[in-house]
């Protein structure tokens, strides 16, 4: 059986390489025909690894000792690309040794190395970083989110194609809803450069799909499962659902912990709450994806612990296995031969 390989930068990341690697080591027995290709300084992975031997025996070592600090320059980077542990990784996947890249290290680098060395789709306009966000009934999957400040029309488009896929075949959805981030519901609402993509998607082939417009605060709703925006709103969108999701986090705790009568609520309760704290947790939907290159880009929150990273990598699994570019091309190639 072929087996896809990922590979790791297990240098990135305020926790590295230990956070990457325990992360790793979930994620390796939840799919075991996965292999890896982790790099980075041999000589604090190996302690590490050693007496995992789920993980031992499907990773391979490449001792890289330089890696990308967290505060370091984009262009400085690309500059050190050859000889880094995030550069060697990118490298990997366009050199075809592996089908991923993971990595929880500084994001402008990562963005920069992967775009530089991997190169786009032929046929997208520009790449565009994608997460996935929880809803009131499940889970929708919102870009860019921050690759692209200033978009045309037909960045948006292409931004809708990828999350189409990216839906049906990452989070299940065979008939997937989308809609366009704006300031209204109502047609007249928005900018022209979105006015002309909602024509464009009308009239389409990916009309069964595009539903209209939808406010900030419809996100969450459930009654969509794409969103699509340019990166400064959708980047704006993101941090500022990170930062409710926070408040929300520490209201219940002064809550519940400011007084006996709250303490006791709590210990009444206490099943009902954890449930809501699993639901909330930041972890779960960790890991954010480059689409639109010749290769597979994870981005993993750089704070993020073991049970974080490990949700990253399963996100980097399950596109290389379901084979989400190779979708993308075959959808390219539909569009090349009917009329928009």
């Amino acid at each position: 059986m072929l087996r896809n390989n990922i590979a790791i930068d297990a240098m990135g990341g305020d926790k590295a390489p230990k956070s990457i690697i325990s992360g790793l080591a979930i994620s390796s027995i939840r799919n075991p025909s996965i292999n890896y290709i982790i790099y980075g300084d041999a000589n604090k992975i190996e302690p590490l690894i050693k007496n995992r031997e789920q993980l031992k025996a499907v990773s391979k070592i490449v001792h890289v000792e330089d890696w990308i600090r967290g505060d370091e320059k984009a262009s400085r980077s690309l500059r050190r690309s050859k000889t880094t542990s995030m550069g060697l990784a990118i490298s990997a996947v366009a050199k075809g040794e592996a089908d991923a890249i993971v990595s929880a290290g500084n994001s402008g680098a990562l963005l920069a190395m992967s775009i530089f060395g991997l190169r786009k789709l032929p046929g997208i306009s520009r790449p565009a970083l994608a997460a996935v966000m929880p809803t009131i009934s499940g889970e929708v999957v919102a870009l860019d989110l921050g690759a692209n400040i200033d978009c045309s029309s037909q960045n948006l488009i292409d931004f809708s194609l990828m999350g189409i896929i990216f839906a049906k075949n990452v989070l299940g959805k065979p008939n997937p809803r989308l809609a366009f981030l704006n300031v209204g519901e109502e047609d007249t609402k928005g900018s022209n450069m979105i006015h002309e993509a909602a024509s464009v998607m009308e009239n389409s082939h990916f009309s069964s799909f595009y539903k209209g417009y939808v406010e900030g605060d419809k996100i969450i709703s459930g009654d969509y499962d794409v969103v699509v925006c340019d990166g400064f709103s959708g980047n704006v969108m993101l941090k500022t659902a990170e930062g409710t999701a926070k408040l929300c986090a520490a209201y219940l705790k002064q809550v519940f912990g400011s007084s006996i009568l709250g303490k006791i609520s709590y210990a009444i309760g206490r099943s009902s709450f954890l449930s809501i704290r699993k639901k909330m947790d930041p972890r779960k939907h960790n890991g954010a994806v480059l689409l639109g290159l010749n290769g597979i880009v994870v981005k993993s929150h750089g704070g993020t612990d073991s049970i974080g990273f490990a949700h990253a990598v399963d996100l980097a699994t399950e596109m290389s296995v379901g084979n989400y570019n190779e979708l993308i091309k075959n959808e390219l190639d539909k569009i090349k031969t009917k009329s928009l």
